[in-house]
């Protein structure tokens, strides 16, 4: 184990003997650091955090902190679970969860740039990418490899699907599909075509989602009217088509509309 002499390890934190820790780097009781994980100099750790193989936390981030939250207690036992190959750049900060024995929960192989921010119980899959000065509000979920652009703003609880991208500076409170591109303040432009060939999704599901997007952004259909029609027996039978339908129909906070539908 590499630990710089100006480094602060607790006794009682769990590290793997190939965890390296940089000059005044802080590591708390209860912290948990699976191997190849290299924590940066001026960076803290603290809270019940657990962290997986191969991560990069560098200068100055801060996991495992107390939620933003007015109704938490110090006292509370919460978690931050954190999986393998994911990078914290400088400054990004992770809070733990804020009602007792919740998790806040990153993946694998997520980026999240400097100044990004993930705030209590938010839940990241694989692959997700926060440009510099993301912000995402408590219970946010985000799908895999979603990009957040920088400065995008994100309010509690909203869900955002599987491969959407956010554009830079929007503000988001309803919930984005999956496949789709979504700006400004709660508006969704297009498909997500590039995302979706860097991907390897195949032609048939391109071309439904294609479908689907015609259908509930430029028909004259209303959001419900358009889950039905979609939904009918044999309209759509690709893996991506049905994911779109189900986040459609699960969402919590209602998805975004079109620009030329915000205030309809």
């Amino acid at each position: 184990m590499s630990i710089h002499p100006t480094a602060i390890v607790s006794p009682n934190a769990d590290l793997d003997p190939s965890v390296e820790v940089g000059p005044y780097a802080i590591i708390d009781d209860h912290v948990r650091i699976g191997s190849g994980t290299r924590v940066m100099a001026h960076a803290w750790i603290t809270g019940y955090t657990e962290i997986g193989r191969d991560n990069q936390i560098h200068v100055g981030a801060v996991l495992g902190h107390e939620p933003q939250d007015l109704k938490f207690q110090r006292s509370t036992r919460s978690y931050l679970r954190i999986g393998d190959r994911n990078v914290f750049r400088e400054y990004a900060t992770i809070h733990r969860g804020t009602e007792p024995e919740s998790a806040t929960v990153i993946g694998n192989d997520c980026f999240l740039m400097a100044n990004s921010h993930v705030g209590h119980n938010c839940v990241l899959g694989n692959g997700v990418i926060l440009a510099n000065a993301a912000l995402l509000g408590g219970h946010v979920h985000v799908g895999d490899r979603a990009f957040i652009s920088g400065g995008v703003v994100i309010h509690q609880f909203t869900h955002i699907g599987r491969l959407a991208m956010l554009s830079g500076n929007g503000r988001f409170s309803m919930d984005i599909p999956p496949f789709t591109i979504a700006a400004e303040r709660n508006e969704v432009h297009a498909v997500n075509m590039v995302g979706l060939k860097r991907a390897g999704i195949g032609s048939a599901a391109i071309a439904e989602i294609k479908r689907l997007f015609k259908l509930f952004y430029h028909s004259d259909l209303n959001g419900t009217q358009a889950l039905a029609t979609a939904s009918q027996e044999g309209a759509f039978t690709t893996a991506e088509a049905k994911e779109y339908l189900e986040f459609v129909r699960r969402s919590p906070n209602g998805v975004c509309p079109g620009p030329s539908r915000r205030n309809h």
